[in-house]
Parts: C-alpha cells; sequence; structure tokens
C-alpha cells in the first residue's frame, strides 16, 4: 500500500509540474492565431460564456473551447486574452471583476 501511494504521489507531482502556479505570469515570444470562431450555445440561466483562448503548451498554441461558468452576483467575467507588452505577448487569466 505504501508503494502504491508514493507512486500516486510522484505521479501527481509529474502530472501538476507544468502547470503554472496560479500567480505565475506566462511571457512568449510567439503571438497567439487569431480567436476562432466559436458558436455560443443558447443562454443558460445562472451562467455566463466565458469564450474560448489560445492557452500557450510549452512550444505553441493550443486552442481552450469556451465554456459556461456559473455567474457571481456582482461581478462580471474578464476573459483569458493575450497583450503585447515589451515585444512578447503575455497571457492575461481569466478572472471575475466587481461591478461598479
Amino acid at each position: 500500500m505504501k508503494f502504491r501511494n508514493l507512486i500516486f504521489c510522484v505521479l501527481m507531482v509529474i502530472g501538476t509540474a507544468s502547470i503554472p502556479a496560479a500567480g505565475a505570469s506566462i511571457d512568449v515570444e510567439v503571438s497567439p492565431p487569431p480567436a476562432r470562431v466559436e458558436v455560443v450555445p443558447p443562454p443558460r440561466s445562472g451562467y455566463v460564456w466565458a469564450p474560448g483562448y489560445w492557452r500557450w503548451e510549452g512550444r505553441r498554441h493550443i486552442w481552450v473551447q469556451g465554456r459556461w461558468i456559473r455567474e457571481r452576483p456582482g461581478y462580471y467575467w474578464v476573459p483569458e486574452h493575450w497583450v503585447k507588452r515589451h515585444g512578447r505577448y503575455h497571457f492575461i487569466r481569466g478572472h471575475w471583476k466587481r461591478r461598479h
């Protein structure tokens, strides 16, 4: 049983090693491709649509499809996006922002 737990822990560390920490920033020299056109499904009560975006996957951009996320009253969703600064492309994670 101890060996199985050890293997599980090792696999968890390896599996999460490529995921940036929550506060880590991603800056790359390769611009993301243009956003893909997505067909947004009909509205769902209590949810907001988070559009798809390009995620950096080590050596290339990978498309992440849009999805429904649970609404937060008093907030609006700021989608994931890339910003060019200092000749590089900086990834901004999707996040909730308080309405004014």
